[in-house]
């Protein structure tokens, strides 16, 4: 499903179709074919805190990720042992600008929608504005972005991160990062030939 937004399109993909992981892998190796020279880093940057479980789904991700250690230039910052949160971001974003010149970054986070949007995982172009579901006054970050809806938004959002079912939160992040993978041994084969 894609929804056109100002000028942008966001896409939805259900983490509970077996084929989500292939075509959000597929659409994200099509992005980085585009965009990123073979010698250009990639950071991962997966937004999130553990101490809240609607708000783990970024370092969760940053962990699993941290075991992908076979691509060259390939970054990841915020795991479970050191997230990027709100008190940490601008510092991150400026330490990944000036450790790698004119990175591609794919910024990671959970967010909050619609009830029946619950386990959808979307991908879009553009920047990421984190913190903007519990009204918080964050930077954006990224060229693209990767968010996954844990919990419906409504009245008192920080509430609802804290009782997110921690199996939707897992689900996303297996799917999520499968997708990553997939896409990351799609753009080393093609960058190889």
């Amino acid at each position: 499903m894609k929804i056109f937004f100002k000028g942008r399109s966001i896409n939805y993909f259900d983490s509970s179709e077996k084929s989500s992981a292939y075509e959000l892998g597929q659409m994200l190796s099509d992005i980085l074919l585009e965009h990123v020279r073979s010698n250009r880093s990639i950071v991962f940057l997966c937004i999130g805190s553990d101490r809240a479980t609607g708000d783990s789904l970024g370092p969760i991700i940053g962990y699993k990720l941290s075991k992908f250690n076979k691509f060259n230039n390939f970054y990841i910052y915020g795991t479970l042992e050191e997230p990027v949160h709100a008190k940490n971001l601008e510092s991150t974003i400026e330490r990944i600008n000036n450790k790698h010149e004119d990175a591609f970054i794919v910024a990671i986070d959970a967010s909050l929608g619609k009830s029946n949007h619950i386990g959808y995982i979307t991908f879009g172009e553009g920047p990421l504005k984190p913190g903007a579901g519990v009204d918080k006054k964050l930077p954006a970050v990224g060229d693209v972005f990767i968010t996954g809806i844990v919990n419906f938004s409504g009245m008192l959002d920080h509430m609802l991160l804290q009782t997110t079912r921690l199996n939707v939160v897992m689900s996303m992040a297996d799917h999520i990062c499968l997708a990553i993978g997939y896409s990351m041994y799609q753009l080393n084969a093609l960058t190889l030939q």
